[in-house]
């Protein structure tokens, strides 16, 4: 059986949760090169200040605002070494960096990328929310295939020898307000969703916290039998 550490940073700026992601990102692709076959499988969970991250591929223009007014709605921007176009976070979102090293776990990316979505799949039914993948379109969607399709879990990771970084981010309490200065992921026909909208009511994140890292270790270990 493989152990996943549960690690929660709580609430955390982007920039030094960036910074933290990076050093244990760098010690561990280090210690795979050196032949350690020891790599702790670590699931790291947090909130942020608000702010929007583009990922490499991203285009700016899917930022539809202005720097001054993202001052006024006291919002950063990073862009940073993820798959995936723009998105944010906030308070209220469940943002996850799951620091693993694939090639212990018998995962190849688009494995895990799936297990992600699968884990939020779970998470999300335990909550009576229905929720499934969109073809072309990486992370978790409720009506899917239909004009009402919207996102409540964006999900966009770096991998580099086998190790990961970057991970998901689930809208549970999140003010879905902030959505409405970006195209979501790239998209413009799109909507965005949280638990706490589908829900109509507010959500326990801790509660969600402990549900997601149950069902990501059981799906962990249920893929290296």
């Amino acid at each position: 059986m493989q152990n996943i550490n549960f690690i929660d940073w709580s609430e955390i700026r982007y920039a030094e949760a960036l910074e933290r992601q990076t050093e244990i990102f760098n010690r561990k692709v280090k210690e795979k090169i050196e032949g350690s076959s020891s790599v702790s499988q670590d699931f790291i969970l947090c909130e942020h200040n608000n702010v929007y991250t583009i990922g490499k591929h991203g285009k700016e223009s899917n930022m539809l605002v202005s720097g001054e007014f993202l001052k006024k709605i006291d919002a950063e921007v990073f862009k940073i070494n993820r798959g995936g176009d723009i998105t944010y976070h906030g308070r209220g979102q469940i943002t996850g960096y799951p620091s693993l090293d694939l090639d212990a776990l018998n995962l190849g990316i688009r494995d895990y990328i799936f297990l992600l979505e699968e884990m939020v799949i779970k998470t999300m039914s335990e909550y009576q929310i229905s929720c499934s993948r969109l073809e072309g379109a990486t992370g978790v969607w409720i009506d899917a295939h239909t004009k009402k399709a919207r996102k409540i879990c964006a999900i966009g990771v770096k991998v580099s020898r086998g190790i990961t970084m970057h991970g998901f981010a689930l809208n549970v309490n999140t003010d879905l307000t902030y959505f409405n200065y970006i195209n979501p992921c790239g998209f413009v026909d799109k909507g965005v969703t949280s638990m706490a909208k589908e829900l109509i009511g507010e959500v326990n994140i801790q509660e969600v916290k402990q549900r997601l890292y149950k069902n990501f270790s059981e799906l962990i270990n249920k893929n290296i039998k």
